[in-house]
C-alpha cells in the first residue's frame, strides 16, 4: 500500500552524526518536526535550528517551501536564517581580515536565499555592506564577495534601489574607470549598475553622470566582462531620455563600438552564449527604434526644405537638362519627371510620404541611394520610365511600401523580447547597416518585378513576394550583407514559387477518395513514429534558463525523462550544458504517474505570477507548466519555437492526450505526404507479369523509418 500523498520519506544530516531518515508529516508543523530531530541527536534549543535542502542552492525550508520537498530527498539540520544572519552580520565587521573574508564568502553564498535574505535586511545588513563598499579599504577577493552579497540581496526586491547613496554609485563606478581591476569585481561592479540603471530612473542620471560610454567600450576587448558591458550599455541605451538617445547614438558610433563588436565578439575565437546573443539583439532592437521618430513624422508638403529633397531625387534622376523657362512648362515637365519616377501623386510627391508609417523614413531611404549609390538608381529609374509596355515597376511607390515591409519586419519602434536572441551578424558589419539593407532590396524588389513581368495592377502581389524573400533570406542568418545578396540571389521567384508548391502539396496533397483512404490507414502509424521521436526527445533532455529579474546572470536547469518513460528528473546547472547531462546530476524529480496535465501561456502558474513577463507576448507563447499532485507545478520557458513544439508534445503523449502542436501536424502533413507518394511511386514502377502471382494470405506491411534531426 502506497504511503499517504502527506507523508515524504527523507535523510536528514548534521556533521558528525549518522544520518536520520524519518517520515516527515506535511500536516505537522516545521517547528514540531525540527525539536524531534534536534531531540534525536541532543541538540538544545530548537528554536535556533532550521532545515536545509544537503545539495543544489541548499535553500533553507519554510512553511510555504516545504511542499516542494520529494520521497528521497537529503536534507541538512542548520543553524536558523536569523541566528545566521546575525553571526554573518557581527563576523563581516571583525577585526580579523580571515573571519572576515570566510564571512563575507558564506553570506556571498546564503544572500541567495530568501528566507535568509528577509533576515539578513531587517538586521541593517545592507547598510553595513554599503559601508563596507564606501569605505574603499576592500580589495580582491574580499571585495568581490561584498559585492556578490549586495548583488544577491538587492535582488530580492526587498530594499529598493532608489535608496541607494551617491557616494556607494560613485565607489562602484570607481572599480568600472580603473584599469586594472580584477576580473570578478568588474563583473559584479557592472552588474550593479545595471541594475541601478534598469530598476530607478533617478539613479539612471546618476550612474550616466559617473559612466561614459567610452570606458564601456574599453572593456569589450576583455571576454571575460563582455556580456556585462554591453549589458549595461544597453541599459542605459533604453533607460536615456529621447533627446539624449540620438546623442548617445553618435558618441557610440565615432567610439566605433559597431566594429569592436565585430571583430572582438562576433567574430571571436569563442562562441557566443546565450546571454551575449540576447544582448546583441537588444543593442540591434535599440539601433533601429531610433529609425522610429522619422519612421512616425509625416512630411509636411509646404516645407520647401522638405520638397527639396524629392527635387533632389529629381535632378540626379535626369540631370536636371532642359530645363524650361516658363513656370506652366516647368509644372508639366515636373509632373512627367515624377510620374516616371513612380510616385503616384506626379503633382506634388511631397503627399506620397504623409503615410506613417512609413513616413520620412522612406524619403531618407531614397535619398540615401541615390547619393550613395547614384549609378543604381539612375539604372532603376531609367530603365522603368523608358518602358512602353506597361510593365515599368513604379520606383517612388515601390521604395516607399518597401521601407514600412523592412520596418514590420525588423519590427522598428518595438521594444526588445526577454529571451529573444534573434540579432543578425551582418547589421554589425557596415555603419551604414540599415540603408545598406534597403539599398539591397530595392534592387532584389527591381528584379523581381522584371521576373513576374508585374504591372501596377500586381503590385500587392510583387510586394508579398518580396517580403517572402527577404524573410526567408534572414532565417538564413547572413553573416554580411554579401551573404544576404547571394541568399536573395538564390531566391528568385521560380525558387519562391517551387518553395511554395512544395509546401502546398505538404498540406494539401491529393484530394481523391482512394488517396483520402490511404492516408487515414497510414496516419496511425506516423504519429506513432511522431510521438516515438518527441519522446526520445524528452529522454534525451533540453536545458531551460531561469528568466529572473536580472538577465546578466545565467542561470540554467536541465530536464529530461527517464529511459522508461516513468519519472522527468530534473535539477538546477551552474552553466549551459555542452552534451547530455546524466541523471545523477539530476537532483529532483517528478514521478509521470502524479503529473495531472500540461497547462501553456498565460494558463501557466509562473506567467500569472510576474506581470512582467505576463505582458511580454514571446516569453507567453514558450511558457508550459507540468502540474502534478499534489496541486504542484514545474514550470518552463523554452528556449525557442521548436523546443515548445517538442517538450509540450511530448508530455501530451505521456499524458495520453493528442499532440496538437504546429510542429506536428508539419511533421505529419510532410511525412504522410513522403509515405504516399513513395507508395504510389512503387505501384507506377509495377510491371505485369505474364502469370498472376499467388494471392498472399495476409496484405505486406510497408515499413519506413524516418530520420529525425
Amino acid at each position: 500500500m502506497p504511503p499517504p500523498a502527506d507523508i515524504v520519506k527523507v535523510a536528514i544530516e548534521w556533521p558528525g552524526a549518522n544520518a536520520q531518515l524519518i517520515e516527515m508529516d506535511q500536516k505537522r508543523p516545521l517547528t514540531s518536526i525540527i525539536r524531534e530531530v534536534c531531540d534525536g541527536w541532543s541538540l538544545s534549543g530548537s528554536e535556533q535550528f532550521a532545515l536545509r535542502y544537503a545539495d543544489g542552492a541548499q535553500l533553507y525550508i519554510t512553511e510555504q517551501s516545504r511542499c516542494e520537498i520529494k520521497n528521497g530527498t537529503i536534507l541538512r539540520l542548520a543553524i536558523s536564517p536569523g541566528r545566521a544572519a546575525r553571526q554573518l552580520l557581527e563576523r563581516t565587521q571583525s577585526h580579523g581580515i580571515d573571519a572576515r573574508l570566510e564571512a563575507l564568502k558564506e553570506l556571498a553564498k546564503l544572500s541567495a536565499d530568501p528566507t535568509f535574505a528577509a533576515e539578513f535586511v531587517n538586521m541593517e545588513g545592507m547598510g553595513t555592506l554599503a559601508r563596507l563598499v564606501e569605505s574603499g579599504t576592500h580589495f580582491g577577493e574580499m571585495l568581490a564577495f561584498t559585492l556578490t552579497a549586495f548583488l544577491e540581496l538587492m535582488d530580492h526586491g526587498i530594499v529598493s534601489w532608489d535608496l541607494i547613496s551617491l557616494s556607494f554609485i560613485k565607489q562602484i563606478a570607481s572599480y568600472v574607470n580603473q584599469p586594472m581591476v580584477d576580473v570578478s569585481i568588474l563583473q559584479r561592479s557592472l552588474a550593479i549598475l545595471e541594475s541601478m540603471v534598469l530598476n530607478s530612473h533617478s539613479l539612471y542620471h546618476r550612474v550616466a553622470q559617473e559612466i561614459t560610454v567610452g570606458q564601456l567600450i574599453g572593456h569589450l576587448s576583455n571576454q571575460e566582462i563582455q556580456t556585462y558591458a554591453i549589458a549595461l550599455i544597453n541599459a542605459l541605451f533604453l533607460k536615456a531620455p529621447e533627446d539624449r538617445r540620438q546623442e548617445m547614438a553618435s558618441t557610440l558610433a565615432q567610439k566605433h563600438l559597431r566594429s569592436i563588436i565585430l571583430n572582438h565578439v562576433i567574430r571571436g575565437n569563442r562562441p557566443i552564449k546565450a546571454e551575449m546573443a540576447h544582448q546583441l539583439y537588444v543593442l540591434q532592437v535599440l539601433t533601429f527604434n531610433l529609425l522610429e521618430e522619422r519612421m512616425m513624422t509625416k512630411m509636411d508638403p509646404n516645407d520647401q526644405t522638405q520638397r527639396d529633397v524629392i527635387f533632389e531625387l529629381r535632378r540626379i534622376a535626369f540631370d536636371g537638362e532642359n530645363e524650361p523657362t516658363g513656370t506652366e512648362k516647368r509644372k508639366a515637365l515636373y509632373a512627367k519627371d515624377y510620374k516616371m519616377l513612380g510616385f503616384t501623386n506626379h503633382l506634388n510627391p511631397a503627399m506620397d510620404f504623409t503615410q506613417t508609417p512609413p513616413g520620412m523614413l522612406a524619403l531618407d531611404n531614397m535619398l540615401y541611394l541615390a547619393k550613395v549609390h547614384q549609378d543604381t538608381y539612375i539604372r532603376i529609374v531609367l530603365e522603368n520610365s523608358s518602358r512602353e509596355d506597361k510593365h515599368e515597376c513604379p520606383f517612388g511607390r515601390c521604395a516607399i511600401d518597401l521601407t514600412r515591409i523592412l520596418c514590420e519586419i525588423l519590427q522598428v519602434g518595438e521594444l526588445p523580447n526577454e529571451g529573444c536572441n534573434d540579432y543578425h551578424p551582418m547589421f554589425f558589419t557596415h555603419d551604414r547597416a540599415w540603408e545598406e539593407f534597403f539599398c539591397i532590396c530595392i534592387q532584389l524588389l527591381n528584379k523581381t518585378w522584371k521576373e513576374m513581368r508585374a504591372t501596377p495592377e500586381d503590385f500587392n502581389k510583387v510586394m508579398q513576394v518580396v517580403r517572402e524573400q527577404i524573410t526567408r533570406a534572414l532565417a538564413m542568418k547572413p553573416s554580411s550583407l554579401d551573404q544576404l545578396k547571394n541568399k536573395l540571389r538564390g531566391l528568385n521567384y521560380s525558387e519562391i514559387l517551387r518553395l511554395r508548391q512544395s509546401e502546398r502539396m505538404s498540406q494539401d496533397d491529393f484530394h481523391s477518395p482512394p488517396i483520402i483512404e490511404l492516408r487515414e490507414r497510414i496516419q496511425p502509424e506516423i504519429l506513432e513514429l511522431i510521438k516515438q521521436q518527441r519522446l526520445h526527445r524528452l529522454c534525451e533532455g533540453s536545458c531551460f534558463r531561469k528568466v529572473g529579474n536580472r538577465r546578466r546572470q545565467e542561470k540554467f536547469w536541465f530536464c529530461r525523462l527517464s529511459l522508461n518513460h516513468k519519472v522527468l528528473h530534473y535539477g538546477d546547472l551552474d552553466e549551459s550544458p555542452q552534451g547530455e547531462v546524466p541523471f545523477e546530476m539530476l537532483s529532483d524529480k517528478i514521478l509521470v504517474s502524479d503529473m495531472k496535465s500540461v497547462v501553456t501561456g498565460k494558463d501557466c502558474p509562473h506567467m500569472k505570477e510576474k506581470s512582467a513577463l505576463k505582458q511580454n507576448k514571446e516569453v507567453l507563447e514558450l511558457a508550459f507548466s507540468v502540474l502534478y499532485d499534489p496541486d504542484e507545478a514545474l514550470n518552463f520557458v523554452a528556449p525557442n519555437k521548436y523546443e515548445y513544439c517538442i517538450w509540450t508534445d511530448g508530455l501530451y503523449a505521456l499524458l495520453g492526450r493528442e499532440m496538437s502542436s504546429d510542429l506536428t501536424r508539419s511533421d505529419l502533413d510532410t511525412l504522410i505526404s513522403m509515405e504516399m507518394k513513395l507508395r504510389l511511386l512503387d505501384l507506377e514502377n509495377i510491371t505485369i507479369p505474364e502469370a498472376p502471382p499467388p494471392i498472399p494470405k495476409e496484405p505486406s506491411s510497408y515499413n519506413f523509418t524516418y530520420n529525425y534531426s
